[in-house]
């Protein structure tokens, strides 16, 4: 079921907005829900950057490999 959010904004981030909804075709409130779901997205998944940056920190897969040791183990507690 659809929730109905009041969001106040400036006129310039506004008309910003608007500008750019009328230029997809649609409505703001789609275009603002577009554009919050996508930034999620981009925040809780890793790029291939990131992703070779912890491929190679040997300490930190060293330290994955124990805690999944542990885990395994039934070792440790998480608080």
């Amino acid at each position: 079921m659809s929730k109905t959010v009041t969001l106040r904004l400036n006129d310039e981030i506004y008309q910003r907005f608007r500008r750019l909804a009328e230029r997809d075709n649609r409505p703001m409130s789609n275009f603002i829900e577009t554009a919050v779901l996508r930034f999620i997205e981009s925040e809780q998944f890793i790029d291939d950057y990131e992703m070779e940056e912890i491929r190679g920190n040997e300490e930190l897969n060293k330290s994955l490999k124990r805690a999944m040791r542990d885990v395994k183990a039934k070792r440790g507690s998480v608080a």
